[in-house]
């Protein structure tokens, strides 16, 4: 299916803050190639910013992301395979180094590669009714996007084992509990941009001369 891609992503200006949205919601937010190539772009353009300080990532909907596009991954090679985890970690790695703070205001359902995009940003906020997975065992496969490396770090290597091998839910106030997100709020992007501008105003007050 063609894919619109002036369409994809939605970003929102409103210095110091941008506001990435994943404007898929009849697909899910699903992170294609072809989403994941604008996406590098928009960050590349943000990162390079001096007027934006801080990235927020959000969904529509009642979903994040939903994670990867599952009829992408079922054409995979084991060639392209490869080359299809190198750009999603390559993704991860540019959101995870950016010198902005990033925060990922989650939504909803937050799968797959949409989990692993937000065990890359600095803090995760989310609504009570968001969910978590990493569903890929059910498929007979496990995330390729640093999922694996990042979601021990977060909540311990135990409890992020039992999450990836038997792919079950997490509920957003167990998340809350595990470590998994920073902080639950009814409106996830509100408290994200409201914390997004207390770092800054920090960051503005150490910068001042005494």
């Amino acid at each position: 299916m063609r894919e619109d891609r002036v369409s994809l992503i939605v970003t929102e200006f409103s210095p110091p803050l941008a506001v990435v949205r994943f404007n898929r919601p009849a697909e899910r937010n699903v992170l294609s190639e072809n989403v994941c190539a604008q996406l590098e772009e928009t960050l590349s353009k943000l990162t390079a910013r001096r007027d934006v300080r801080a990235i927020i990532f959000t969904g529509t909907g009642d979903v994040f992301s939903a994670g990867a596009d599952i009829r992408e991954l079922l054409s995979l090679t084991s060639t392209t395979a490869r080359d299809f985890a190198h750009r999603g970690q390559r993704l991860m790695r540019r959101i995870a180094e950016a010198p902005q703070v990033t925060i990922a205001a989650i939504n909803g359902y937050c799968m797959g590669g949409g989990l692993d995009l937000a065990l890359a940003c600095d803090l995760r906020v989310a609504g009570p009714e968001a969910i978590f997975a990493h569903p890929g065992v059910a498929l007979g496969i496990i995330t390729g996007w640093g999922g694996t490396q990042r979601l021990p770090r977060i909540i311990g290597p135990a409890r992020a084992l039992e999450i990836i091998l038997t792919a079950r839910r997490i509920a957003a106030r167990e998340a809350l509990e595990i470590g998994l997100v920073n902080c639950l709020a009814t409106e996830p992007l509100e408290e994200a941009r409201s914390i997004a501008r207390k770092i800054i105003d920090e960051w503005d007050s150490e910068e001042r001369p005494r």
